[in-house]
């Protein structure tokens, strides 16, 4: 029911679904995981962005509808023809930075870099190079994952590296997580802040 007021939809949502469906591209966010960083982008006024995995940019305009002015979005993919998509319907939007290369290559290069809000939804920084980007994020910041639910494009093995995956994040005494078991899966992590004893 929710999901069906059309009015809170990005103003490209429509055409960003219409080119996907075109090309055959079936990895798109669902719309609920898609509203949910819409809203959790809204908390971080100023914030800087990273999206692993822009696909045709859906999720993308969601993320850029609750941004503020004065925040900027880092998107990698290393699809140029799925990517085009999100160029041609989103990438005049001045806060936006759209990036084709390889997502492990551009993780190592930049791992000194800062993030208040991650969105990994591709292999590198989720099943490989997690670390390095668990270290990008700022404390107080967010890491945000989906698909933790059975999928039916999962290959043999997956459903292993998924449950090695939620053990590890549970693991970590610098994170703090919520997992939903609603839309694909969502896992909502965030980097606490250091304790510095006086």
């Amino acid at each position: 029911m929710f999901e069906e007021i059309r009015q809170q939809y990005p103003a490209a949502y429509e055409a960003i679904k219409t080119a996907g469906e075109r090309s055959g591209f079936t990895m798109a966010s669902e719309v609920l995981t898609c509203s949910l960083l819409k809203t959790l982008a809204a908390s971080k006024p100023g914030g800087k962005f990273l999206e692993l995995g822009t696909g045709t940019g859906l999720a993308t305009s969601w993320i850029l509808d609750g941004m503020d002015k004065s925040s900027t979005l880092i998107s990698i993919d290393n699809d140029p023809d799925i990517l085009s998509i999100a160029k041609e319907n989103i990438g005049v939007d001045k806060r936006l930075k759209l990036i084709c290369t390889d997502g492990a290559d551009w993780i190592k290069q930049n791992a000194k870099q800062k993030f208040s809000f991650v969105f990994a939804d591709a292999w590198p920084g989720k099943f490989s190079l997690l670390d390095e980007v668990l270290g990008m994020i700022e404390e107080g910041g967010f890491y945000i994952i989906d698909d933790m639910l059975p999928q039916q494009n999962w290959p043999e093995g997956h459903a292993n590296k998924v449950t090695d995956l939620l053990a590890y994040l549970d693991s970590r005494e610098d994170l703090t997580l919520t997992k939903l078991g609603w839309a694909s899966g969502v896992v909502i992590i965030t980097k606490k802040q250091l304790t510095i004893n006086k």
